[in-house]
């Protein structure tokens, strides 16, 4: 038998993942391998026809699992055959990797609890966890390699694969952001459609990717291509904008940055997580899918094909990993003449099975949001009672499954086509399902077998430990810092320039300062004053309106809802026509989490800029003319409530009279 191989362990026809190491003559494998680097291991090393390889087993032999020079595929298929059923169900749950006194509950200490890890690793079979740790970086690259050296006593040494959500940017939100501590910091994801540089965010990604290997993450629960057509939704800012081309190419050039490349999951690769397949952006009334009151997207204008055009981009890219949405239909949707069933994304056929691996060919890991199988109880449906704060306790996302036991909705979401479930640590689950004749072992086997196929593929089996001082000095690193300064400034959207205040003129001297740091002010040579009245212009930075609406649930309690506009009683706002009055000029820069009707502020701002994540630094860069504006605004901005009550959820730049059109922006 031919058995000649190509490098980087790819096998050509007639090399069966069965083969044995010794079944390949040596004279042909003396020169066409490049010996991986393996760096730290617990395992014992074995040399076989003068290369080195890891016996993850500890049989004393080279199995074709940990024969490097097999394709990841034929590996999988091995590993995949000396399994268990319990340990195949153990792949399939994505949980939180706990941390020690960690009163929260989700991970956001500074050390990871062995103990607790040792019981999900070893017993449990959990090989798959999000991070939510932040802090020192050298600390986070040190807490992984824990881990990981943790996972080598597993009966299979199957390292683990940690994921986190976005870390780049300014917002932090729990279940949709991280902590930024360490890394480059970036404007939200509108602030790069706002430049819409292809190359740009390519760049941001492959700064992301550079960053999160350093520290231990191999998975991005990223990006957001969901689309901004609903102009109440708290979500917004992690998106694109509201319009299905620019969000194709973003999205495409996003997960090209992570995945380094668009050949798929290679070594160096992060798995690129896109979400929320598909519609979560066309929300009722506004309200988020996490809540039970916000369950519902809706389709007045029958345009769900819009909201799939931006995850077209992220096939191009060969996106390792797809979300399911929370949302389910309000009413009837119609697919390819297929009516949607009254669930979720994650327990729907139609959507997973029909849609996304028949009609557009998706063949990686589907891995659903947090908590759909877990209950919603009286609390997470009705709010707590007033007077007690709302928590995660009791808290599940299983829209459309809400009455049905959870074995149900395992049930149900593995046989629509989910892969692994996010926040979840119950593999029993599934294999009595299979003990039940409810799932085949094959079925099992299927996701088991693209989640080690993935594994392979980013090398985690060859070289899974980090370098902590390489960690310390990637992470944050000059350029990396620079590059992300560069596009706060260039992101920001000059909407009003009055008597061209800006950029602020020589003879500007003292300024007053609201929401701005005065130190900084000062370090670009300006007199930080007390009043509006003793200055030659007044600095504001302010946020969107918003309202809390539903403060008894744990999401509510958090997200910016309700309405868009300023109102009196507003603390930003009263600065706003404080400023206005006292000063000669006023300029406002407003972060934009959500389309912001500015109407009240147009009137008596001198200068508005639009920030979506900005340092005050940067600010100060394009407040002085040291960089300029480059911004379009990603969606528009609408003239009145009214009109924002009226346009259809799903429908893009569906207000009647926008104040400032999508794409709007000025110059100097």
């Amino acid at each position: 038998m031919n058995c000649t191989m190509k490098p980087m362990a790819r096998v050509v026809a007639g090399c069966v993942a069965a083969l044995a190491l010794a079944a390949c003559g040596n004279d042909t494998v003396s020169e066409e391998y490049t010996q991986p680097v393996f760096g730290a291991t617990t395992f014992n090393l074995l040399k076989v026809d003068g290369y080195t390889f890891k016996d993850m087993n500890r049989n004393g032999k080279i199995d074709p699992y940990e024969d490097w020079r097999l394709s990841a595929e034929a590996r999988a298929d091995d590993l995949l055959s000396r399994m268990s059923l319990d340990e195949k169900a153990g792949l399939m749950m994505h949980g939180t990797a706990p941390t020690v006194a960690d009163p929260s509950g989700i991970g956001l200490g500074g050390a990871y609890d062995l103990a607790a890890l040792q019981e999900l690793v070893v017993k449990q079979y959990v090989n798959t966890f999000i991070t939510r740790m932040a802090g020192d970086t050298a600390n986070m690259a040190a807490q992984y390699n824990k881990l990981q050296a943790l996972s080598e006593t597993s009966r299979h040494g199957i390292p683990v694969s940690i994921s986190t959500d976005p870390r780049h940017h300014f917002q932090y939100t729990v279940g949709a952001s991280a902590a930024t501590s360490g890394f480059s910091q970036w404007p939200e994801t509108l602030g790069l459609a706002a430049i819409g540089d292809d190359a740009l965010v390519r760049r941001f990604g492959d700064i992301a990717r550079q960053e999160y290997l350093a520290v231990g993450i191999t998975q991005a629960l990223s990006p957001q291509a969901d689309l901004a057509t609903e102009p109440r939704w708290s979500r917004i800012n992690g998106t694109f904008g509201e319009d299905a081309d620019l969000a194709k190419r973003m999205v495409q050039h996003y997960i090209e940055g992570f995945q380094d490349g668009n050949t798929g999951l290679h070594d160096g690769s992060v798995v690129a997580v896109v979400k929320h397949w598909v519609g979560y952006g066309a929300t009722k009334e506004g309200f988020d899918g996490h809540n039970y009151y916000g369950r519902y997207m809706t389709y007045p204008g029958n345009n769900f094909a819009y909201h799939v055009k931006p995850f077209e981009g992220a096939f191009t890219a060969k996106a390792a990993s797809v979300m399911p949405t929370y949302a389910l239909p309000d009413g009837n949707i119609t697919i390819d003449g297929i009516t949607l069933e009254q669930v979720a994304a994650g327990f729907s056929k139609t959507m997973l099975t029909d849609l996304l691996r028949g009609k557009y060919g998706f063949e990686g890991v589907i891995l659903s949001d947090w908590g759909i199988t877990s209950d919603c109880d009286a609390n997470c449906r009705n709010g707590t009672a007033p007077g007690v704060a709302p928590s995660f306790i009791g808290f599940g996302t299983p829209w459309g499954m809400e009455d049905a036991t959870k074995a149900e909705r395992y049930v149900k979401a593995v046989t629509a086509g989910m892969d692994q479930f996010g926040g979840v640590t119950e593999a029993p689950y599934l294999t009595q399902a299979v003990q039940r004749g409810q799932l085949t072992e094959a079925r099992i086997n299927a996701s088991a077998r693209r989640i080690l196929v993935q594994k392979f593929k980013q090398g985690l089996f060859e070289h899974p430990f980090v370098d902590t001082a390489k960690a310390a000095a990637t992470v944050g690193k000059a350029d990396f810092i620079e590059a992300g300064l560069d596009a706060q400034r260039r992101s920001l959207v000059l909407l009003e320039n009055k008597d061209k205040v800006l950029p602020l003129a020589a003879s500007v001297k003292k300024v007053y300062l609201y929401g701005i740091d005065a130190a900084v002010a000062k370090q670009y040579g300006y007199t930080v004053v007390a009043t509006p009245q003793e200055a030659d212009v007044a600095l504001l930075r302010v946020s969107a309106p918003y309202e809390t609406l539903h403060p008894n649930y744990i999401f509510g309690s958090m997200q910016h809802e309700g309405r868009l506009d300023y109102v009196d009683g507003n603390a930003d706002y009263e600065a706003i026509k404080n400023a206005a009055k006292f000063a000669p000029k006023t300029v406002v820069t407003v972060y934009l989490d959500r389309p912001a009707i500015l109407g009240n502020v147009q009137d008596k701002a001198s200068a508005i800029l639009a920030n979506f994540g900005v340092s005050d630094g940067a600010l100060f860069d394009v407040l002085t003319g040291k960089a300029k504006p480059q911004g379009r605004l990603p969606f528009e901005l609408p003239s009145s409530m009214a009109e924002v009550q009226v346009q259809k959820s799903d429908v893009p730049y569906d207000t009647a009279h926008p104040l400032y059109k999508f794409g709007y922006g000025l110059g100097y």
